[in-house]
This record gives C-alpha cells, sequence and structure tokens, in this order.
C-alpha cells in the first residue's frame, strides 16, 4: 500500500531565470546526471516520464506513473517554478512529490536529504560554472560500504579531521588528477562536497539509507587530466580500496 510525499525547497540564487532553466533542462550533467527532457508540454521526460509543464524559463514539471521506472515508487514529479528577483537573481520553488510504496519513513528521510544536497550543487553550479558544459561521472562503492560507520572512512581519506567545517579550504589528493586546492562547500554526517576551480566532487553517505557509499565528479575543463574513463576508474579504485 503505497503513502503519499511531497518535498517542498525555496531559495534564490545569483543567476537570470534564463540561467537557472537551463540548468534543470540541458546543464543536469553539471550538478545532478544527465538527463533530458522533450521541449514541449507532453514531451519525454526522464526515467520513461512526461512533461506536463514547459513554460520556459517558469515552469517545469516531469511526472513518472509506473511501479518499474523509479524505484520503490509508484508516482514521482518534479516540478520547478521560478521566478526573476532584483539584481538579475532568481527564487526558485522546487517540489518533489509521488507515492512511496514501502519503508516511507526511510525513504523520505534519504529523499529529502539528498535534495537539500543536489539543490546546494545546484546552486554552486549555478553560482561558480553556470553555462559550462560538464562531464559527469558516477561510482558506487563496494558491499562493505553499506556499514554504519563506512562514511567516517571517506573523511578520513580525505584527509578531513572533525573540525573541517563548510567554507574551509583545503589540499586533497583527488585520484586522477593529484594534489589540488578545494573548498569544502558541504559537509555533514551525510554529505561532503569539495568545489575545485573546475569540478564539483560530491561524496554521498547512503549507508544511512542502507545503500553503498556514492560518488559523483562533475568536470568543467575541457581537457581534464584524466578524462571520464580515466575518472570513473580512479574513484572506483579509490572507493574499492578503501573498503577492501
Amino acid at each position: 500500500m503505497g503513502k503519499e510525499f511531497e518535498i517542498v525547497r525555496e531559495f534564490e540564487v545569483d543567476a537570470s531565470p534564463e540561467q537557472v532553466w537551463a540548468a534543470i533542462t540541458t546543464g543536469t550533467a553539471g550538478w545532478l546526471w544527465p538527463m533530458e527532457y522533450e521541449p514541449r508540454e507532453g514531451g519525454a521526460a526522464p526515467f520513461g516520464g512526461t512533461v506536463t509543464a514547459w513554460d520556459p524559463p517558469h515552469r517545469l514539471t516531469g511526472s513518472v506513473e509506473s511501479p518499474d521506472a523509479v524505484e520503490g515508487q509508484t508516482l514521482n514529479q518534479l516540478d520547478h517554478l521560478i521566478e526573476p528577483r532584483e539584481g538579475g537573481r532568481s527564487w526558485v520553488r522546487y517540489v518533489h512529490s509521488g507515492i512511496f510504496v514501502d519503508d516511507w519513513d526511510n525513504q523520505y528521510d534519504g529523499a529529502a536529504k539528498h535534495t537539500d544536497f543536489y539543490l546546494h550543487t545546484l546552486r554552486q553550479y549555478l553560482t561558480h560554472f553556470t553555462g559550462l558544459a560538464a562531464t559527469h561521472t558516477d561510482v558506487q562503492g563496494p558491499e562493505a560500504s553499506t556499514a554504519e560507520d563506512a562514511f567516517e572512512a571517506v573523511a578520513r581519506a580525505l584527509g578531513l579531521d572533525g573540525a573541517a567545517a563548510e567554507g574551509d579550504r583545503m589540499r586533497v589528493d583527488l585520484p586522477g588528477v593529484g594534489a589540488s586546492d578545494a573548498v569544502v562547500d558541504y559537509r555533514n554526517r551525510y554529505f561532503i562536497g569539495l568545489r575545485t576551480g573546475d569540478a564539483l566532487y560530491r561524496f554521498f553517505g547512503r549507508n544511512a539509507f542502507g545503500a553503498p557509499v556514492g560518488i559523483s565528479v562533475h568536470q568543467f575543463a575541457p581537457d581534464a587530466p584524466a578524462g571520464q574513463e580515466g575518472t570513473q576508474k580512479a574513484w572506483q579504485g579509490w572507493l574499492d580500496g578503501l573498503y577492501a
């Protein structure tokens, strides 16, 4: 028996409505993962869904109604409302809604916390890399990374001690890249975000929700040292070694 949910977030960002629209439609590789929307109402949306609202640069809604398309859900909808603000800024209202079919509390908790991290990454992209093409890489840890304390190993391996906080600058050895200057742009017990001059590195403590630890890399330099294949191999090796 399914149960409805709704996650609502509102924020302002130093980007125009047109820049926000581009980020959520054609630039998703820069902050989430690559997705495609057919640019019309009734067109195709990600995960086999349908575009139910297409009004650039103000309203985008995509809906998936299928028991197979999105794991653990029979309905999944993403709605974005964008309005201009003074000084070239934008106000964004984001609503993620649908129906979870089981384990509602854990599913909702995980989705809400992931939403905050994803939208933070969207703002980082809009602030520092807007309009730049991105190479997206995603890796998942082995079964051992589902352990209760698994994400703590990520922080230690990155050189983040317990006092390291958002806004701190650090020197970190990044697989496939080498020693790099980075800013800790997000940190809590579930997620870590690092920003360099040409990339966003996202670390997901999904072990808290019964899944493996994950990493996504968003590279904006056209000549990234390792390339996508090299980045994938380097970070997968890093994760596998961490939990060997």
